[in-house]
């Protein structure tokens, strides 16, 4: 049977039908949370918990329409499949976050529609200016997340180890993601766009924590 060729329209068909899922708030995970049990937090606890992991799952949204665009503009086929590859396994950090969240009885970032199209955008304009330059972003945005949730490991409330172990696993996972970039032959980006970067993400983290 000849295998069907997928033509620009499909293509972007393709793209929304992964942001609805994206942002359904009924993604599975593969893996089983590593954040199970825990104590009972008081309720500042609880508020400060759900807030930290309310910009974790903002930032994983974020993180599939950045994969899910620079797949798409990928010039090597397997960079593309680096790309999406990469987006499943941050599908579980999706799933653990929304979890928590629920369990701590509260909601996802009311922004979420935002980051995700913003990314994908910066995504697809990644891709589209080379895989190497591509790859290098990756590598410069884990490394940013990485530092980010170490952050919040200091952040926090220590009776929260539900939380805490699921940032744990998130910031390994980052940290070979962002190796696997590298390795596939990712540049250094220039410190102005890096230093761009930074100021998005501080921006997005902020917001998100509120809303």
């Amino acid at each position: 049977m000849q295998q069907r060729e997928y033509g620009f329209f499909d293509r972007i068909v393709g793209e929304i039908d992964k942001g609805i899922k994206v942002l359904s708030t009924t993604v599975r995970a593969v893996r089983t949370s590593p954040g199970t049990g825990g104590t009972a937090l008081s309720a500042d606890e609880a508020r400060e918990s759900l807030r930290l992991m309310r910009v974790n799952h903002a930032g994983e949204v974020a993180a599939q329409g950045l994969y899910q665009g620079q797949a798409l503009t990928a010039r090597q086929p397997r960079i593309a499949a680096a790309m999406r590859l990469a987006a499943d396994e941050e599908t579980d950090h999706l799933a653990w976050c929304e979890q928590r969240i629920a369990e701590l009885g509260g909601r996802t970032s009311l922004l979420n529609p935002l980051w995700y199209a913003g990314s994908w955008c910066l995504g697809a304009l990644a891709g589209a200016c080379g895989d190497r330059l591509s790859l290098g972003f990756i590598a410069a945005t884990e490394a940013q997340v990485e530092s980010h949730l170490q952050s919040h490991l200091g952040r926090l409330p220590e009776a929260d180890s539900v939380s805490r172990a699921i940032v744990e696993q998130m910031k390994i996972d980052e940290m070979e993601h962002g190796a696997r970039a590298i390795s596939l032959g990712g540049l250094a980006l220039p410190a102005p766009l890096q230093a761009a970067m930074r100021l998005t993400s501080r921006l997005m983290t902020r917001s998100s924590y509120w809303l």
